[in-house]
Parts: C-alpha cells; sequence; structure tokens
C-alpha cells in the first residue's frame, strides 16, 4: 500500500503480497520504464474486481487506470494468475492433508447475464431463460479452481466436457481418475469424451422421492465455489467484451482467494 493513502479494504496484505509478488514481476523492480509501484497495480486489480467498477472509475488515490488495466493485461497474457491458482492449491491441499494433485474432480456451468459490452457474443440459454455466457469450471473436492472457459451461454454443458476435462488433466498431471458432475452431462458422447481424457464421468442424480432443495453429494462444492466468485461485484454479470478476459478474471478471483488462505496458513505456521 502506498504510504499517502488510506487503505480498501481489497488491498492486498503484507503476507499475501509476500507470496504473490514473485508471479507478478515480468520486470526487473528497478527498470527505469516502471512508474508505478507494482504493488499498487495489483491492488487497483483487485479493487476493479471486487467492486465491479469500470476501469475509468479508479479511485484517484491508486495509480491511473491506463496503467492498471494494461499491466492486468500484461499478467493475463503471461498466464501468472494461472501459474499462482496452481501452487496454491498445491499448498493448500497439503496443508489440509490432501495429496498434492487431486484424483477427482467436480464439474459443472454458470451463465452469466450479457450487457451491452458482452452482447455481441452473447447466447440464449433456454434452461436459464437467460442471455448470455456460460462459465464452464472444474475444481478439486475441497472447491479449488482446476480450470475454466467461457462459452455463449446456448453451447450445450455436454459438448464441453472434454475440452474441460482435457485443461482438468494438463493442470493436475493427468491425476485424475473421476469426475463428477449434475444430470445436464448424461448421454454417451459426454462419457466418451471424458474416456478420451482417462476419466470417469459419475453422475450425481438427485433421488425421485426428495423434493425441494436438497444438496447433492459432492457437487455442492462446485456450487460454493460459483458462490465464492460472486463475491466479485464484477464477476456477477458479463461485463467484459472478450471471453478471454471474463476467464482471465474468474481466475484472478480464485487467485487471491487461495491467496489468502494460503498467507493465513503461513501466519498461524510462524
Amino acid at each position: 500500500m502506498s504510504p499517502i493513502r488510506k487503505p480498501y479494504p481489497s488491498d492486498v496484505s503484507d503476507e499475501e503480497w509476500s507470496l504473490v509478488a514473485p508471479y507478478l514481476t515480468l520486470m526487473d523492480e528497478g527498470a527505469p520504464q516502471r512508474q508505478h509501484l507494482l504493488r499498487e497495480l495489483f491492488n487497483g486489480l483487485r479493487y476493479v474486481l471486487r467492486y465491479g467498477i469500470a476501469w475509468r472509475a479508479m479511485p484517484n488515490d491508486l495509480p491511473p487506470w491506463s496503467a492498471v488495466y494494461q499491466q492486468s493485461q500484461r499478467w493475463l497474457a503471461a498466464g501468472v494468475f494461472e501459474e499462482l491458482a496452481q501452487d496454491l492449491r498445491a499448498l493448500l491441499r497439503v496443508a489440509s492433508g490432501r495429496a498434492e494433485e487431486p484424483t477427482a474432480a467436480i464439474i459443472d456451468s454458470r451463465t452469466l447475464r450479457s450487457t451491452p459490452e458482452s452482447g455481441p457474443r452473447a447466447g440464449y440459454d433456454g434452461a436459464k431463460r437467460k442471455r448470455g455466457s456460460k462459465l464452464h469450471m472444474a475444481v478439486d473436492t475441497l472447491g479449488h479452481l482446476l480450470a475454466l472457459h467461457v462459452t455463449p451461454a446456448n453451447v450445450d454443458d455436454r459438448a464441453e466436457v472434454g475440452k474441460l476435462a482435457a485443461a482438468v488433466q494438463d493442470a493436475t498431471g493427468e491425476n485424475v481418475e473421476l469426475i463428477y458432475v449434475d444430470q445436464g452431462y448424461t448421454g454417451e458422447k459426454a462419457t466418451e469424451a471424458a474416456k478420451a481424457q482417462g476419466v470417469e464421468l459419475c453422475v450425481v442424480k438427485l433421488s425421485e422421492a426428495k423434493k425441494g432443495f436438497v444438496l447433492l453429494p459432492k457437487r455442492w462444492v462446485v456450487e460454493r465455489s460459483f458462490a465464492w466468485a460472486t463475491r466479485c461485484r464484477r464477476l456477477v454479470k458479463d461485463y467484459e467484451r472478450y471471453a478471454d478476459t471474463l476467464a482471465g478474471l474468474h481466475v484472478v478471483a480464485f487467485a487471491c482467494l487461495m491467496l489468502k488462505r494460503a498467507a493465513d496458513f503461513v501466519i498461524q505456521s510462524a
């Protein structure tokens, strides 16, 4: 945090910064072209993500919006948050007494309503009765991010099983053997697409004898992860012009969530 301003709740803590700084330093800290503190640029990105403001509405006591935006795009293009999320996931799993890489995953999708910025690439989701974009996501059994990507909302979930399963295997070194899904992923094509990546789909069904809202075994974990993402107001709707930016900001959100937990673990271990 800059010494000349008051902190925002979204600012990165000292413990979090000690963990994330090595991933964000794309050039030497003393490079002559650097005009703003790297930590303040990261705080600017976190502010936009957490409070859902437009880039040009950046508070005046943070770096200029253009500098924060440009640096954020460099980070997203370099894939630093994907790398950070993978390392933090392994750390948190080991801290929880689990193996470094999971053997099971959970996948699901979430439809985000479109806005004027994202409208040209939006699709209509008949099941949710929304026009927008669909976020396809995979998490481990603790709810930590494994992989995600974005499509128009009219894309069938079954058609994305192969791509998502391949991304999961790439993130875990082909360690996942089982993927839990809901009844929207039934069918031979989805099963075969998963088998092609060396994983088995396990459809968790709601018993016909039960009525009303019921937590489905394993399946509720990914729903909780979606709920975590909605704490970031920028991710409540699809405000992005490009699908890659929407996916990248989701990765940033989950990386920041795991970063806080990892920092707490470091403090407790000290």
